[in-house]
């Protein structure tokens, strides 16, 4: 499987033990989705690849997961904490919004709604925890994603506005506990859309995620 970002690793070591492989593989499910869009040059073969998945993760509701390794850990390790198979293929919608020749504001929404949203939603679901912040956190932590990647100027900036402000509304208040893993992917997609701020790994940032772990702020 796909392994994510060290920083991203950190986060999602806060998650409760219990919890903890079940969100490391749901991200990895999210980490191979982009890898199809960020290797795919023609439209109409991602799209395939990524209705490929989207049957597939249907399919482990009703069958056994063929020998793919991220199928089989989502079958194994996600499953049985209450999300579907078919919850976990809609995922594709969001990566498949990617694929538009033109990356308008609409695309850039649905990126954001599902890919984000419906992440971290999943997310909540495996550590039992109901809080609207999560979802918009979700986007929030997509947005930023997408933003330090596109090279087109006026997308880039709309990305990186929304991300700020989906961000900043999330980060309110104390979070629970049992989702500090995804409040600190959030703390550290705040740094990213901080201009001057600090790189990832740093010391202040490593401390900055540490707190939020600690206090939930």
């Amino acid at each position: 499987m796909i392994s994510p970002n060290p920083e991203q690793r950190l986060a999602l070591s806060y998650a409760p033990p219990e919890t903890r492989q079940a969100l490391k593989t749901l991200f990895s499910l999210d980490e191979t989705l982009g890898a199809i869009v960020r290797t795919t040059r023609e439209p109409i073969i991602g799209q395939m690849r990524l209705t490929w998945w989207y049957e597939a993760l249907g399919r482990l509701d009703t069958a056994p997961a063929p020998t793919e390794p991220v199928l089989v850990a989502l079958q194994h390790e996600v499953l049985p904490f209450g999300v579907s198979g078919a919850m976990l293929g809609k995922l594709t919608d969001g990566w498949e919004a990617l694929l538009e020749p033109d990356l308008d504001a609409g695309a850039i929404e649905c990126f954001a709604r599902d890919r984000g949203r419906r992440l971290f939603d999943l997310a909540a679901t495996i550590v039992a925890v109901s809080d609207d912040r999560i979802g918009l956190a979700g986007e929030g932590w997509a947005l930023a994603d997408l933003a330090q990647k596109l090279t087109e100027t006026a997308g880039r900036d709309l990305a990186r506005i929304r991300a700020s402000e989906a961000l900043d509304q999330a980060l309110q208040g104390r979070w629970p506990s049992s989702a500090r893993a995804l409040g600190a992917l959030a703390v550290s997609a705040r740094f990213d859309m901080t201009s001057g701020a600090a790189g990832p790994g740093s010391p202040k940032r490593v401390a900055r995620l540490a707190w939020h772990r600690l206090t939930g702020y």
